[in-house]
């Protein structure tokens, strides 16, 4: 009889193999349910439509012998099988297993562990602050009185340093004391949520202090917009840079509310704005009451990155930073900023919302959700930058710091 495939999850990053000696396509799971990386080599690149849970064994042996032209193709079949399921790559009783493994580990667990060190960042405590010294010498901007917030990149920090030390040259010293609301960009979160958690963050610095009473004071008032304990939170990059930068600022305990801010993707799809979604509006009341409430003991911190362009985001063509098209990019990115600068929510989403958002801002969510809990913010550019992820795709990010106004 014949076996019907499981589904390829579409959740997994997809990208050309970089190595050269071993072409294809190289598949990675963002949620770390397992370790695994593969590379599928070209020929069998197109074997990858019959996972989608409809088609069965016959027609993936079909399809080898077309490609190969060889009868004996059962071993091949097998291990590409065996390989996607054994990833935890294709929906089924390892995925699944494996998914529920890691979610219980994180609820489980008393801290959230860094995510990213030892790969995005150095992991010894002496190798960080001194990498981190290098990169806060890049600039030398005086420190700005009188901010309610600052926006950041979450790129790689070596490729968005510059960048970084623009964001946090700005933060002087009567910034320690507060607690930072670092609303970052979730990556692979479910969309028109917010991803909320009061585990502390461990980095190799130390152990920042998550404020539970704020988190459990949103998840109560906005309870149907909230994925409390949100799993994201253990791979999310978005929010560990910035907890690193401000540790090195300010010391390891520092205080922080850390929030996910899921797509709003739909709104873009389909218009109005992300507040027509009742729950999104009830997030945003219950952050903006705990902004007036709180006032000058809470500070905004936005981890985000803006354009993302090149044949790794979909594009057709091969995107070199600052050049060709990305000179029209850093023209549009300019536009939104500009709207940033004079506050207009309502102006900066409609300019996301037109054409479905071509630039691809991942930075959307927070950037508006920061702007409807906090009104009168008004932005200042610090440093824009594009730089290439890889050779034929660019992500582009700006240092932003906020005023405000009465």
């Amino acid at each position: 009889m014949p076996e019907t495939l499981p589904r390829l999850r579409m959740d997994l990053d997809f990208m050309p193999s970089p190595l050269r000696d071993r072409p294809g396509l190289l598949i990675r799971d963002p949620f770390r349910y397992s370790d695994a990386t593969l590379i599928v080599p070209p020929v069998l690149v197109q074997c990858l439509q019959f996972f989608d849970g409809q088609q069965t064994d016959i027609d993936l042996r079909a399809a080898l012998v077309q490609l190969t032209g060889d009868l004996q193709i059962g071993e091949v079949e097998q291990h590409l099988r065996q390989a996607l399921s054994d990833a935890g790559f294709v929906d089924d009783g390892v995925y699944r297993r494996l998914r529920s493994e890691q979610h219980a580990a994180f609820a489980q667990a008393e801290r959230r562990a860094a995510s990213h060190a030892g790969a995005a960042y150095p992991e010894e405590a002496d190798a960080l602050r001194a990498t981190l010294g290098r990169y806060m010498s890049a600039t030398a901007p005086a420190p700005l009185g009188g901010l309610v917030g600052i926006a950041a990149p979450h790129i790689s920090p070596e490729g968005g340093y510059r960048t970084y030390a623009a964001a946090y040259g700005a933060l002087g010293s009567e910034y320690k004391d507060r607690v930072f609301v670092v609303l970052g960009t979730s990556h692979y979160g479910e969309p028109q949520k917010f991803g909320l958690t009061a585990k502390p963050f461990v980095t190799p610095l130390g152990e920042a202090r998550t404020e539970g009473a704020l988190v459990e004071r949103l998840a109560e008032d906005a309870a149907d917009a909230v994925n409390l304990e949100d799993y994201c939170h253990a791979v999310e990059h978005s929010i560990e840079f910035q907890v690193v930068f401000l540790q090195h600022l300010f010391g390891p305990e520092i205080r922080i509310l850390p929030v996910l801010c899921g797509s709003f993707g739909g709104s873009i799809r389909s218009g109005g704005k992300p507040e027509d979604d009742a729950n999104i509006q009830r997030f945003f009341d219950a952050l903006r009451d705990l902004a007036a409430g709180e006032g000058q003991r809470l500070f905004w911190v936005m981890g985000i990155d803006m354009a993302h362009m090149g044949k790794r985001y979909g594009d057709l063509f091969a995107a070199r930073a600052s050049e060709g098209p990305m000179e029209h990019v850093a023209q549009a990115d300019r536009r939104r900023i500009g709207l940033l600068e004079s506050g207009d929510a309502a102006g900066l989403w409609a300019a996301i919302q037109e054409d479905g958002d071509p630039l691809k801002w991942c930075g959307s969510a927070p950037l508006y959700t920061f702007l409807k809990a906090v009104p009168t913010a008004r932005a200042r550019l610090l440093g824009y930058e594009q730089w290439n992820i890889d050779e034929q795709s660019v992500v582009s990010f700006g240092a932003l710091a906020f005023e405000g106004t009465s």
